[in-house]
């Protein structure tokens, strides 16, 4: 078997430009190389990375296309302003208010930018395993499935799959394919299943097609995964989603306490 990847001796194994775009991004992304600054000349790169000039461009090229910096003709290349977002995942939990809309659109407009969700999707399915699983569903049994794709500003953000036993969506709006005021939160609570507690697993992965398609991905950008599942009272879990958001452009905030 051949192609490129860990070597025997952990050599990176990857294609010199991507190795290359790699580290770049890493100090894009910490902030070592500030939004609006200056990328490094061609010839230190070439002389930082023992690279060509075609190279270093090409590495370029593949972080123009994430969105991480710009180029203009006859000028340097510079990192491209507010293209990293923090997003709290606390902030999207609770139901909104009366008359307010989902608090993911409304966290978004506090941020100076415009949230906005397009339903792809609604109808009954057989969920995932890890779905099933943390909902508690025995093998076989539907559930309720809502897609939808977020954009800020136009720009795709993040693809969204929620699930709903059926003994909690059956016969309302979570049935529907229309967008719900206020979010499921808002709904589920109507309903008598108020979200007490949210339990995450993010992990990093490589996008599927119809994600790498729909969130406008492009080279070997990863995707942050994250499985949440709602519990009501007694611990009753209510709604699982699955969130999927580019992972060059996002990072998840968690905030800890002490009693």
């Amino acid at each position: 078997m051949t192609g490129t990847g860990r070597g025997a001796d952990g050599v990176d194994g990857r294609a010199l430009h991507s190795r290359i775009a790699a580290d770049l991004r890493s100090e894009i992304l910490s902030g070592q190389l500030p939004a609006g600054g200056r990328v490094p000349s061609t010839v230190r790169l070439r002389e930082r990375f023992d690279a060509s000039n075609a190279t270093v461009q090409k590495a370029l090229q593949l972080l123009e296309n994430e969105g991480l910096l710009v180029g203009r003709a006859g000028s340097s290349v510079t990192v491209r302003e507010h293209r990293q977002r923090a997003v709290r995942p606390a902030d999207c939990m609770a139901p909104a208010s009366p008359g307010e809309p989902y608090r993911w659109t409304s966290e978004a407009a506090k941020s100076g930018v415009r949230g906005a969700s397009r339903l792809l999707a609604v109808g009954e399915v057989s969920p995932p395993a890890d779905v099933a699983a943390v909902l508690g569903l025995p093998e076989g049994e539907l559930v309720v499935e809502r897609v939808q794709l977020l954009t800020l500003d136009d720009e795709p953000a993040e693809l969204v799959r929620s699930y709903c036993p059926l003994a909690v969506a059956s016969g309302t709006a979570l049935t529907a394919r229309r967008r719900i005021e206020g979010g499921t939160p808002t709904l589920l609570a109507e309903l008598g299943h108020p979200p007490l507690l949210c339990v995450d697993r993010v992990s990093a992965r490589t996008p599927t097609q119809e994600q790498y398609g729909l969130l406008q991905l492009t080279g070997e950008t990863p995707v942050l995964h994250t499985l949440r599942v709602v519990l009501t009272h007694g611990d009753r879990p209510v709604e699982a989603t699955t969130m999927v958001k580019s992972g060059h452009l996002y990072e998840l905030r968690y905030e800890f306490g002490q009693d």
